[in-house]
């Protein structure tokens, strides 16, 4: 990268991170070199860009006016080398927002071949059950579970997953395996990340809707700690079968009440808003979605397109 596109893709995500910080790790610099970069590029265009206190950094009108349209300059630079070098020689970093457990559970083991083909390309898992604002972590897209309410962003749906309530044999050896959703009141319960606001469960038995209250014994904030949670015999949790298929399948948990239906739940591809998807971006939500065509698990819909969420 030579010196001004550095400069101005430093300045970029300076302002994003708020911090120098920051921006410099992600080049490789150490932090004064990332801020005489942005001065360098402040002295070049003789106006003030970054306004930098000791607790915060943040762009000036000026700043404010060449952010986005140094966004379009830096990622249609990138598009323009890696359209000319075609989709098998894409480079750089693409960087993917992702809950930890389905990153680690569905997407860890699709990334080999699709790095294999790509040898030029590196890849950055932004890992983390919070869902951060996607432009400051730099992220080019993000894999997103549950329901998406932002309209702003543009989402592909990837799949669609059973969930399933499951406890451990250890568990079930000191108490009666609940047989109805009324019996859970009588059970310790693990609540996760989907459901930690939640009042109440509801499923589907005979056509028919039920609702039961919920007062957890265990609450986790990663899908990671209820499987983690129920395996260790804590009690009864709600969990997808991409998160539990592995301890299904080794005996670890055990499926409760499996005439009960749960609502599904949904992957998304989300891309930031405000900026056209990297084709590094595109080329890789293609694949993920060919490649969960292929390697579905539990899956109860097909990928849908594009579409406004």
């Amino acid at each position: 990268m030579n010196d001004r596109l550095q400069q101005l893709a430093l300045f970029v995500r300076t302002v994003e991170t708020g911090s120098f910080s920051s921006a410099a790790h992600e080049f490789g610099l150490t932090q004064p070199s990332a801020s005489r970069a942005v001065a360098a590029l402040e002295s070049r265009l003789a106006v003030k860009l970054i306004t930098r206190t000791t607790r915060l950094i943040s762009a000036t009108d000026a700043g404010l006016a060449l952010l986005p349209r140094a966004r379009e300059a830096l990622a249609a630079v990138e598009d323009a080398e890696n359209a000319a070098r075609g989709a098998d020689q894409l480079s750089g970093v693409l960087r993917v927002a992702l809950p930890p457990t389905y990153g680690a559970r569905r997407i860890a083991p699709l990334l080999l071949a699709f790095l294999d083909r790509r040898p030029l390309l590196k890849v950055d898992l932004l890992m983390s059950d919070r869902y951060e604002n996607l432009i400051a972590e730099g992220a080019d897209l993000a894999l997103r579970i549950g329901d998406q309410p932002d309209s702003s962003f543009v989402t592909r749906k990837l799949e669609s997953a059973r969930r399933l309530f499951v406890a451990a044999p250890s568990y079930l050896a000191r108490r009666d395996p609940p047989k109805t959703l009324a019996d859970l009141s009588r059970h310790d319960l693990i609540v996760g990340p989907v459901s930690l606001g939640e009042q109440t469960w509801s499923a589907r038995r005979n056509g028919r809707i039920e609702v039961a209250a919920v007062e957890a014994r265990v609450r986790a904030t990663s899908a990671a700690g209820v499987v983690a949670c129920a395996a260790a015999g804590l009690g009864v949790a709600i969990a997808s079968t991409w998160m539990c298929a592995e301890e299904l399948a080794s005996g670890a948990l055990t499926e409760l009440m499996a005439d009960y239906a749960l609502d599904p739940i949904s992957a998304f591809v989300v891309f930031p808003a405000g900026r056209r998807a990297s084709q590094k971006a595109r080329v890789f939500a293609d694949y993920l979605e060919q490649a969960m065509t292929q390697s579905r698990i539990s899956s109860l819909d097909p990928p849908a397109g594009f579409a406004r969420s």
